[in-house]
């Protein structure tokens, strides 16, 4: 248990985590922080409490230099072998290969030196929500001050519209009530007390207890400061955010570990040919080196990189469209690899809208149905639509549900807002459902007094005076209260009779059994004359009209976005700060598996990590969560070898969004240092982009598999080709410039045509890959060994080919040159395809990125073969037309050869 310290020693620093402030009554409250409430802190004392505790800010995490930063970024093995080549081409004299590569490396390095930042921005967003002003008493007088001068003691006056600037201990509320969505999650503001809850209360059960950053919706409050800064909820937060390790993208990974394969593999290779070329083949040194030099420059995939990096920019451009705003590059691949999702549950699977949904009267329930907060919709019961004309109870419902009553609906740009509270914004819009005119039924009944809600007597109560000199008083609040204050209950029919409290019970339990929050709603006929409401008219004097369920409703396209995931192979979860029973419901709604599991966060807080991760495979809803429990979560998942997405909005989340492989953050409704947080940020805060980003992440994927597909083997190629002749001691049927031209001109063009390549059909409704799934598998490995003995017969037949015939060295290595180009060209049309067949006429058109970069290419190698200032450049000669055909018909066979072998491979498979 929490032990209480003794605030007068100056030698302890007043914390909450020594004081379980919300478990303590609120007079002892004052006592442990040594406060008169009515005279508040003396100056000195002020002083004294500050030099102890610190200004009410977030520290600053300690930050690397900027240079030093920036230097890390080359810190890459991959990095270094592309370094490493710049050398070898500027040794060479290929100033614009080097020139490409040392691009391609700054401009890493730029974009991970922007990205380094992000978690730092992340708690700067944090410092920036702490309120910049305070109300508070000081010395007997009331002052406002800095937020940043707050000290644990200060008593500090709440009213709406204000943001808590500290963690307080409510002393003492009015109809106070707080949204804190940022915190919990929860989509309606929670009403406030000074009541003491038991020590394991959760967060969002501390209704006592008023958080920093929080924003007052409702009525005063007076509060002492209990924690500031870093020992404050949200000063926690962001001590947990800072701790939490950003992990590396599976591609990353990936790519490092074929980075550092592909180095040793050239390395070696590049030294036993330079041993044997030099004291078997008995060439000259140089010679042997610059040979060696220009095989290892062909075999380094030094447009990789940047093909790589254009296929994921064209992924951020796609997932724009979708309304997904990409943050960090890599996560785009990411986000195409997950396995769950865990999300938030209001503002990301719900509308963070309060709607009413279930309605009953004497005898009948119905169901409502509508979008938002706009006041049409229809009303059934059960599949029937009601005829709101011939329901005299429903109508009656309705118009006290408009009368009783503080909201106000704006229609702003086809977009209903509530202005106040969002419940009775719903109940408006329920009102207009029900076939009343709103603005009429003011203008016919205006309001003459009224009771306001009080959490005390937990009700609220209007009167209203008709023209024609009517007058009834309309109350509404807790069932259980309006039930006790009523002796009749309205007829559906019209009329009134004997209340049936066991009926009403019931009724109430099933509502609330479907997660909604539950109002009763009352009427009583008063004398015209009575102009002014008091307590005693609606005790035991009501007449109950009925109940009205309301909940934050699904997203329409949740339900279908959900069903998506599932087909796809991805398990949705949802982690919540909101009650259980409502969790439950919306699950239910938008077809979780296993709705009716639910564990919350005091059942995680009994878990061990083995146990959690063994139970987490089953339950799909955690309730009643906390930040620790959100990271927690997604840590437990990740530890089973799933790959994680992590969606939110709130303060509350950003640790998890960050902890996350994808952290997706809601950009309409979230804040920002959740956006800052995350990878991703969804500009429609809809669940159903997710489904859409996942959907072009695979696609992303598949473009990057198929841009190794095609450059891996054609790199081996044209690299065997070298060895070849070197082991043979025959003449090279390519020059190492003429190489190095073929990776200047196809390595990057040819490569980028791929990342433009649509999504295939079958993209969602395969399952996740795994995260240990290799980047370079088995089939990848065959592909390049039968590609490169395609390449290597094709160069060598053709370059026999043309001796034979008499031709010069020059004619014969042209006509390889363009031989190994017509075949990568051939080879590219394949492998658009790879996992289905080519042979069709979708395939064989391609897309206008596809023939644009081919008709460069053949451009290209069209003005080294035939233009003479070029021909002395590349020691190329003109081809004759007919071995022209035949350079095309090689790359014809073998396109053909290959895509028979897939065929047989894909039958095989089946």
């Amino acid at each position: 248990m929490k032990q209480v310290i003794d605030v007068a020693n100056e030698q302890t620093p007043i914390s909450l985590h020594s004081v379980a402030w919300h478990s303590v009554p609120a007079e002892q409250v004052t006592n442990l922080l040594e406060v008169n409430e009515r005279v508040g802190l003396e100056t000195a004392e002020v002083q004294v409490r500050l030099d102890r505790t610190g200004f009410n800010r977030l520290p600053e995490a300690a930050r690397r230099p900027a240079w030093l930063r920036f230097l890390l970024q080359f810190h890459n093995i991959l990095i270094y072998v592309l370094l490493g080549s710049a050398v070898i081409t500027a040794m060479l004299q290929h100033l614009w290969d080097t020139v490409v590569i040392l691009a391609v490396v700054i401009a890493n390095a730029i974009i991970g030196y922007v990205q380094e930042g992000k978690a730092e921005k992340a708690m700067d967003a944090i410092r920036q929500m702490l309120s910049p002003h305070a109300a508070v008493i000081r010395a007997g007088e009331r002052l406002s001050i800095v937020g940043e001068e707050l000290v644990p003691g200060d008593i500090v006056l709440l009213e709406a519209g204000d943001k808590v600037p500290a963690d307080l201990r409510l002393l003492h509320a009015n109809r106070l009530q707080i949204q804190e969505a940022i915190l919990t999650g929860e989509s309606v503001p929670v009403e406030k007390n000074t009541v003491p809850v038991t020590l394991d209360a959760a967060l969002g059960d501390r209704t006592c207890m008023a958080f920093s950053g929080t924003l007052v919706t409702c009525g005063q409050a007076t509060g002492v400061v209990v924690a500031t800064a870093a020992a404050a909820e949200i000063g926690r937060i962001s001590t947990l955010l800072a701790g939490v390790e950003t992990l590396t993208t599976p591609l990353v990974q990936q790519m490092n570990i074929f980075a550092r394969w592909l180095t040793i593999l050239i390395l070696l290779v590049g030294g036993l040919l330079l041993v044997f070329g030099h004291y078997v083949g008995h060439y000259a040194f140089p010679d042997i080196f610059m040979v060696v030099v220009g095989m290892s420059v062909a075999a380094i995939p030094e447009g990789l990189p940047a093909v790589l990096t254009i296929t994921l920019a064209v992924g951020v451009r796609a997932m724009a469209r979708r309304n997904a705003i990409v943050r960090r590059l890599p996560a785009i691949e990411t986000l195409g690899s997950v396995s769950v999702i865990c999300t938030d549950k209001t503002g990301t699977l719900t509308r963070n809208e309060m709607m009413v949904a279930s309605v009953v009267t004497n005898g009948l329930n119905f169901t409502v149905n509508g979008t938002g907060y706009k006041p049409t919709g229809c009303i059934s019961v059960g599949d029937q639509l009601v005829d709101i004309s011939t329901s005299p109870a429903l109508a009656e419902l309705g118009r006290a549900a408009g009368l009783c009553n503080d909201a106000v609906l704006h229609l702003h740009e086809d977009l209903w807002r509530v202005e106040g509270d969002p419940m009775e914004g719903a109940l408006l819009a329920f009102s207009g459902k029900s076939g009343i005119d709103i603005a009429e039924d003011h203008r016919v009944w205006p309001r003459t007094d009224a009771i306001p809600f009080d959490p005390k007597h937990r009700f609220m109560a209007t009167l209203h005076h008709s023209h024609d000199r009517q007058a009834l008083i309309y109350v509404k609040g807790a069932p259980e209260q309006i039930l006790a204050m009523s002796t009749q209950q309205y007829v559906n029919a019209g009329g009134v009779e004997p209340l049936n409290a066991v009926y009403w019970h019931e009724q109430a339990n099933a509502i609330a059994a479907k997660g909604q929050r539950v109002l009763a709603f009352a009427v009583r006929s008063v004398a015209p004359e009575h102009t002014v409401l008091a307590f005693g008219d609606v005790q035991g004097r009501l007449t109950l009209l009925g109940l009205v369920g309301l909940i934050d409703p699904p997203r329409p396209e949740t339900i279908k976005a959900v069903q998506q995931c599932q087909a796809a192979g991805i398990v949705v979860k949802m982690i919540t700060g909101d009650h259980g029973g409502t969790a439950v419901a919306i699950g239910r709604q938008i077809g979780l598996q296993n709705p009716d599991k639910v564990l919350t966060g005091v059942e995680l807080d009994s878990m061990d990590d083995a146990v959690l991760k063994e139970a987490i495979k089953h339950v799909n809803i955690f309730a009643r969560t906390s930040p620790e429990h959100k990271l927690r979560l997604v840590m437990a998942l990740q530890s089973n070898g799933m790959t994680v997405a992590m969606t939110g909005d709130g303060v509350n989340d950003a640790p998890a969004l960050k902890r996350a492989d994808a952290g997706i953050a809601m950009g309409g409704k979230g804040c920002e240092a959740a956006k800052e947080a995350a990878d991703l940020v969804l500009a429609d805060d809809n669940f159903a982009s997710i489904v859409a980003a996942v959907r072009e992440g695979r696609t992303v994927y598949d473009n990057i598999k198929k841009v190794l597909s095609w450059t891996l083997p054609t790199n081996a190629g044209e690299t065997m080709t070298i060895i070849v002749a070197l082991l043979l001691g025959i003449t090279l049927p390519v020059t190492p410039i003429q190489i190095l031209w073929i990776n200047l001109i196809t390595a990057v063009t040819l490569g980028v045509a791929l990342a433009f390549e649509p999504t295939e059909e079958t993209t969602m409704l395969k399952p996740p890959r795994s995260r240990k799934e290799p980047l370079i598998n088995g089939a990848l490995v065959w592909h390049m060994t039968l590609v490169s003995i395609l390449f290597l017969c094709g160069v060598y037949g053709v370059f026999s080919y043309a001796l034979e015939r008499g031709y010069s060295v020059e004619l014969a290595r042209t006509i390889a040159v363009n031989t190994l180009v017509v075949m990568e060209i051939f080879h590219l049309f394949f492998i658009r395809n790879i996992y289905s067949t080519s042979l069709t006429w979708k395939g064989i058109r391609g897309t206008k990125v596809v023939w644009m970069i081919v008709a460069l290419v053949i451009f290209a190698q069209f003005a080294i073969t035939y233009a003479p200032p070029l021909q002395r450049v590349f020691a190329t000669e003109a081809i004759p037309f007919v071995d022209g055909l035949l350079i095309i018909g090689v790359g014809v066979a073998l396109f053909a050869i290959i895509e028979i072998e897939k065929q047989i491979r894909i039958r095989l498979s089946e």
